[in-house]
């Protein structure tokens, strides 16, 4: 049988007095693609920001590819990871953030460089041409020299999407990609990013709001409220059959 990509055992996360994830246990398989949905304050962001490193679960474990995130063995027992530890593992990780977080000062394929470069350590020729790869994927084959101030907000997030991709993550995160964006260019952004699902070779989690865009790309469907996942299952029995009043309530504002 598989073995999951990444495995939450009993993760909680309390920022000061406020305890935001109460202890979550959840698989996630290779190539699988989970939306997450839920009221805000209920802690989807801070699950995905956990996988990649920039939250610390207060308690709990986090598995990504059979190998401890957060923890380290050393002389047979499990200790705080050092950061080429955690370097290492979430290196395998992926993630597009809300507000792009492009180097302004960098024209569009210098940003999707760097990365390999610095990172993977990676020959400038061959970083070049995967990055153009990548670009050409979400579109944007044309604007290799143009700086993020003369893009488009949605160009902006399909160049964070590039950005990511040439990284060749295991698992891509998604925070609410389009909520920045201007509603004419959701659609743009959305588009690549069922394009990229289909290819089927990344697991893929999106903490997203667009409910019909939940129902068309993912698997299975989490609802979070209160900082545990209180439905789980796939899209149609979540978003459409579900008895728990607290998602009813909750999709009932998106159908208003």
């Amino acid at each position: 049988m598989t073995e999951p990509i990444v495995r939450y055992n009993d993760v909680h996360k309390s920022f000061g007095d406020v305890e935001v994830l109460k202890g979550i246990n959840l698989d996630i398989m290779p190539a699988e693609k989970v939306a997450v949905i839920g009221p805000s304050g209920s802690g989807k962001t801070t699950i995905i920001r956990m996988l990649m490193t920039l939250e610390q679960p207060t308690s709990g474990t986090i598995i990504v590819d059979g190998k401890n995130l957060w923890h380290m063995e050393k002389n047979g027992e499990l200790v705080p990871a050092n950061e080429k530890h955690l370097r290492q593992v979430r290196g395998d990780i992926g993630m597009v953030f809300q507000h792009f977080n492009l180097f302004p000062h960098m024209t569009i394929l210098e940003n999707c460089m760097t990365a390999p470069i610095n990172v993977q350590k990676e020959d400038k020729a061959s970083a070049k041409k995967r990055s153009i790869e990548m670009l050409e994927k979400v579109g944007l084959g044309e604007k290799l020299d143009n700086y993020p101030s003369q893009l488009s907000g949605g160009q902006k997030q399909r160049v964070a999407m590039a950005r990511a991709l040439v990284m060749r993550p295991k698992i891509m995160l998604f925070d609410e990609v389009t909520s920045a964006l201007d509603p004419e260019l959701v659609g743009e952004v959305l588009e690549v990013i069922r394009d990229i699902a289909k290819e089927g070779e990344m697991a893929m989690v999106l903490v997203t709001h667009e409910m019909d865009f939940a129902r068309d790309i993912a698997d299975r469907v989490l609802f979070l409220d209160n900082g545990v996942i209180a439905e789980q299952g796939p899209p149609q029995q979540v978003l459409e059959n579900s008895t728990n009043e607290r998602l009813r309530s909750f999709l009932h504002r998106f159908r208003a």
